[in-house]
C-alpha cells in the first residue's frame, strides 16, 4: 500500500490555503501551532483559525509578521487588494530603483534578497531535507519573478511582509508534510480564476506572471470566478511537491482537511487535502510495430539490443499484415520514465516508421536474488513472494555453466543441488 497525499484545487490554491489543509490532518493541530512558533521564523507568528464557508467548518491559517496579519493592514501590503488570498506578490525591487527605502530589517518596506532568505533559512532548527525543499520552492518563486519581470534572480530584493509571509508559509508547508511520511503527493488541475490583480507594477491579468511561469507544464483552467485563486507561493508548492496533476485516483480515504482562503465566494473557498492509502500498481508501457521489410536476423539483433538496454522484455509475435504479406510484431516492455528512450531506439534499430503505445497495470510478485551453497560451490537462486504464493528457482546460467562443465543435464544439476 501507497500512502498518498491528494490536494483538490477546485478554488485554486494559495500558501497559507494548502498549508492549513495540511494542519487538519494532524490529530492535534493547535499542538503543530506551537511547533512551527518553536521554530522562531523571524517576524513570524501562526496562529490557527477556524473557518466556517459555505456551511462547512475548516481551517484557517493566520500569519502575522511584526505581530500585522497579511492583507489586513494596507500598511503591510502593496496595493493588493484584488487578490483572492491577498497574497502579495513578493514583489521584486531592483535595488537602484529602492534607494529611498529603509534597509532596516524590522522596517515594513525593507527588502531582503535570495542570499538573507538562504540564511534566515538555514538558521532554523529543522532538519536539512526540509531547508532544502524550503530554498527549492523559494527559488521556483523568485526565478518566475525575475523572468517576468526581466530582473537577474541576484538582483531581486523581495518586500519582508510579503516575503516573511511567504518564506511562513512555505516553511510551514514543509515541516507539517515532513511528519506525515507520505509516499506520493498529487493534485487536481488547478482552477486559476480570472480577471485582473492589482500589484506593485499596476494592474495585472489572472494568473499574475510568475504563477504563469511557474505553473508550465501544469493542467490549469481559467473560471467564472473573478478573483486570482492560484499565488504564486501556492503554485510553487505544488509545482515543487506534486508528481501529477490529475483527477482524484482510487485511494481509501483516512483524513480530510480543509484549508480556507480568506476571501468567500459562492462555492466554498478552501483546498482539500485527502490522506489515504492506493494500492501500489505497477505501471508499465507496451511500445509496439508492425514490420515486414526486415530479415529474421536483423529482428533478432534489435530484440537484442533492446534487452541489453534495459526493457522489462521484448518480445516478437507472427502476423499476417496487408496483402497477405507474412510480417513481425515487435512488442517492447519497459517503465513510465524509459518510454522517450525506447521509442528513439526502435526508431533505430527497426525500419517502422510508426510506434503504437498502450499502458498496463502488472501485477508482480516480490523477488529476492540469493547464494545458496551446493556440492558445485554457491548458487544463485531467485525467490518469488506475494499474493499468497512461494516460489524459487535456481538462475538458468549458473545451472548451465555446471551441466556443461561437469556432462550432465540441467534436470541431474538441479536433483543434486537438492540433495
Amino acid at each position: 500500500m501507497m500512502k498518498t497525499l491528494y490536494f483538490e484545487c477546485n478554488m485554486g490554491a494559495a500558501g497559507d490555503m494548502l498549508t492549513a489543509s495540511l494542519l487538519e490532518l494532524y490529530d492535534n493541530p493547535l499542538m503543530m501551532i506551537d511547533k512551527l512558533n518553536d521554530l522562531h521564523i523571524p517576524h513570524v507568528k501562526f496562529e490557527k483559525r477556524d473557518s466556517f464557508k459555505c456551511g462547512i467548518k475548516g481551517t484557517g491559517l493566520v500569519v502575522k509578521v511584526d505581530g500585522v496579519e497579511e492583507g489586513v493592514d494596507g500598511h503591510s501590503r502593496h496595493v493588493h487588494h484584488h487578490s483572492h488570498h491577498e497574497h502579495d506578490h513578493n514583489h521584486y525591487h531592483n535595488h537602484d530603483e529602492n534607494h529611498s527605502h529603509s534597509h532596516d530589517q524590522k522596517h515594513h518596506h525593507s527588502h531582503r534578497g535570495m542570499v538573507e532568505i538562504e540564511e534566515i533559512v538555514n538558521n532554523l532548527a529543522i532538519d536539512k531535507k526540509i531547508k532544502e525543499d524550503v530554498l527549492g520552492v523559494y527559488s521556483l518563486i523568485a526565478k518566475a519573478e525575475s523572468i517576468s519581470h526581466n530582473v537577474d534572480v541576484k538582483e531581486i530584493h523581495f518586500h519582508e511582509v510579503g516575503n516573511m509571509d511567504a518564506i511562513a508559509d512555505i516553511t510551514g508547508f514543509c515541516y507539517l508534510l515532513s511528519g506525515l511520511s507520505v509516499d506520493r503527493i498529487i493534485a487536481s488541475p488547478i482552477n486559476l480564476g480570472s480577471g485582473h490583480v492589482h500589484c506593485a507594477h499596476g494592474v495585472l491579468p489572472v494568473p499574475a506572471p510568475a504563477t504563469a511561469y511557474i505553473l508550465r507544464n501544469v493542467p490549469v483552467y481559467n473560471s467564472r470566478v473573478e478573483s486570482e485563486l492560484c499565488t504564486p507561493t501556492g503554485a510553487a508548492i505544488l509545482k515543487y511537491f506534486a508528481t501529477d496533476f490529475v483527477k482524484m485516483p482510487t485511494i481509501k480515504v483516512e483524513k480530510i482537511g480543509y484549508g480556507m482562503g480568506k476571501k468567500d465566494f459562492e462555492m466554498c473557498n478552501c483546498v482539500r487535502a485527502f490522506l489515504g492509502f492506493e494500492d501500489e500498481r505497477d505501471l508499465v508501457y507496451e511500445l509496439s510495430c508492425n514490420l515486414d521489410d526486415m530479415t529474421g536476423e536483423e529482428i533478432g539483433f534489435a530484440v537484442e539490443r533492446l534487452m541489453d538496454q534495459g526493457a522489462l522484455e521484448v518480445y516478437t509475435t507472427p502476423i499476417n499484415m496487408k496483402k497477405s504479406r507474412p510480417g513481425t510484431l515487435l512488442s517492447v516492455i519497459c517503465s513510465e520514465e524509459d518510454k522517450q528512450r525506447f521509442v528513439e531506439l526502435i526508431f533505430k534499430y527497426t525500419s517502422t516508421i510508426g510506434i503504437r503505445e498502450n499502458t498496463f497495470n502488472r501485477y508482480i510478485l516480490d523477488r529476492k536474488i540469493s547464494k545458496v551453497d551446493s556440492c558445485f560451490g554457491k548458487v544463485s537462486v531467485k525467490k518469488s513472494s506475494g499474493y499468497n504464493v512461494v516460489r524459487k528457482k535456481y538462475e538458468y546460467e549458473d545451472l548451465r555453466e555446471i551441466a556443461l562443465e561437469k556432462g550432465l543435464t540441467l534436470d541431474e544439476v538441479k536433483k543434486k543441488i537438492e540433495e
